[in-house]
């Protein structure tokens, strides 16, 4: 069984279990999940992965619009079967690249459209299942044996976050060239070097609003974005929220 449905989350915490998986994707704003004691962020870079009978809270922060997926193993395949078992083996709060938000917001208006139609639902529904399955497992057997060293580039972005980080410069402090670096973090990451620095400062900036008073403009010149309303107008493209309703969700 595949069911996909949109729904608005209330902001009222919520306990739930039940016997079948969800994937919960958000197609405007965020909610905050605890699945089994992890907790997580669902917004336009990232979902969540909830297995079946595995506890979970949950609550819609401020304007969302999620896509949800309910699944379970019932007249479906052994190759199938394999898929959900990798996928929601545990709780995960998997990141989403820019080519999954593109498929994701098609799914979403064609359900917004047609969505009475249980053949689209689940045609629509098995599609960003297959993708997101194919970013986590399927693309890493074809990964270069040379791994980039994580670590070490998170914590030169996260002290030069002020400013901007230009690729030659990531591809510098991994020692290759910038063409190499850029093949090499796009294939090993599921995102650009640029989207990644995106969605760090757009984390970043996000932590700050939530957890800090401090005034607009200063989280944007922090998190490295050229002015305050650079950085509204990238929150409202990536996360569906301005920094307003972001602060005042909480």
């Amino acid at each position: 069984m595949l069911d996909a449905r949109l729904l608005r989350l209330d902001d009222q915490a919520h306990h739930h279990a039940h016997d079948h998986h969800q994937l919960v994707l958000s197609l405007a704003g965020r909610a905050e999940f605890e699945v089994d004691g992890r907790g997580g962020e669902v917004c336009r870079m990232r979902a969540c992965l909830v297995p079946g009978d595995a506890g979970h809270q949950f609550a819609g922060m401020g304007d969302n619009r999620m896509l949800i997926l309910d699944l379970d193993g019932q007249g479906t395949s052994a190759e199938d079967l394999d898929m959900l078992g990798r996928l929601f083996e545990t709780p995960r709060y998997p990141e989403l690249d820019a080519d999954f938000q593109n498929l994701l917001n098609y799914a979403g208006a064609e359900l917004a459209r047609y969505g009475s139609d249980p053949l689209l639902a689940r045609s629509l529904g098995g599609i960003l299942l297959r993708a997101l399955y194919l970013r986590l497992f399927g693309e890493a057997r074809r990964r270069p044996a040379g791994s980039l060293d994580m670590e070490r580039l998170d914590d030169y972005i996260r002290d030069n976050l002020a400013r901007r980080i230009s690729v030659a410069e990531l591809a510098q402090v991994a020692c290759l060239s910038p063409s190499h670096f850029h093949a090499q973090f796009k294939d090993g990451m599921g995102l650009t070097p640029h989207q990644y620095l995106l969605k760090t400062r757009l984390d970043r900036a996000a932590r700050l609003l939530r957890e800090s008073d401090r005034p607009l403009v200063r989280i944007a010149e922090e998190c490295g974005f050229s002015s305050q309303s650079a950085l509204t107008t990238a929150m409202r493209r990536y996360l569906g929220l301005t920094p307003k309703r972001l602060r005042g969700a909480e």
